[in-house]
């Protein structure tokens, strides 16, 4: 069973013929943090392709996300080359980054994310938007306002474009600390595993397990544990992320998309 109460415009269907698929967004749909043992990243993106190449066997697979991009980016970056792709299905995952800024224009931000929905569904056979999953804790309380009026847009917008929207902020689950990366950002490889799942039901695949299903009960870290765990958190994650919102940088400055062009698995 999931939480997800999707509207008349965002139910499952079952999927036709899925050939080509391409995904646009942030550091969410890159894929961090899911490492694989080389280093990189892999992410659900790459596992629903994965999945669907199993269906396909001329099936291609382009990913333009690059961590760090505000929605102007992505929609200035990465719009237009997926619209000339034509693909099949096309996922888009934007605006998160904005929102949990200290200042942000949410109007601006649903401008553009309307502006990418606008070209990006006529262009392709299937058009799927998120509501981005939260960890649970203080961060997520600050900006729960901000996130919840971005994702009734994205229902909106759904309703407008025949776009199907994946529910992944009212998932039971997926706010549990256990599937989230040291950084406090980023979903782990089980996160990401969750998020694969919940994308293939929604394009009305059949279910290979509940993506929403509760953690087993665990013990919790000592105190010592947690300070130990805060103090890694800050050393390791938050003051770099400081650093660059003082100097103006980005992790993503300089990136490219790791799959930038529409290929075989």
């Amino acid at each position: 069973m999931t939480s997800t109460a999707p509207s008349p415009a965002a139910s499952s269907q079952p999927a036709s013929r899925i050939r080509s698929f391409v995904a646009l967004g942030d550091s969410f749909t890159e894929g961090m943090s899911d490492v694989l043992p080389g280093g990189a990243y892999r992410g659900w993106a790459d596992l629903l392709a994965a999945r669907l190449a199993a269906l396909e066997p001329d099936f291609r697979y382009a990913n333009l996300a690059v961590r760090g991009k505000l929605i102007g980016q992505i929609t200035e970056d990465q719009v237009d080359p997926a619209v000339a792709m034509g693909a099949d299905l096309v996922t888009l995952v934007g605006g998160l980054n904005d929102v949990l800024r200290p200042r942000c224009d949410t109007a601006r931000v649903c401008a553009l994310l309307e502006e990418a929905v606008g070209k990006l569904a006529p262009s392709c056979g299937t058009l799927v938007l998120m509501r981005s999953p939260g960890r649970s804790g203080p961060v997520l309380e600050r900006y729960r306002g901000r996130m919840e009026e971005l994702f009734a847009f994205i229902d909106e917008l759904a309703e407008r474009h025949g776009a199907v929207v994946v529910d992944l902020f009212g998932s039971r689950t997926l706010s549990d600390p256990r599937l989230w990366a040291d950084d406090r950002l980023h979903l782990s490889a089980e996160g990401h595993r969750r998020v694969a799942e919940a994308v293939w039901q929604r394009l009305g695949l059949p279910a290979e397990a509940d993506w929403d299903a509760p953690l087993p009960p665990s013990r919790p870290p000592s105190w010592p544990t947690r300070r130990l765990a805060d103090l890694r958190f800050a050393r390791v994650h938050l003051l770099p992320w400081i650093g660059r919102r003082l100097t103006g940088r980005s992790s993503g400055d300089g990136r490219t998309p790791k799959r930038p062009d529409l290929h075989p698995l």
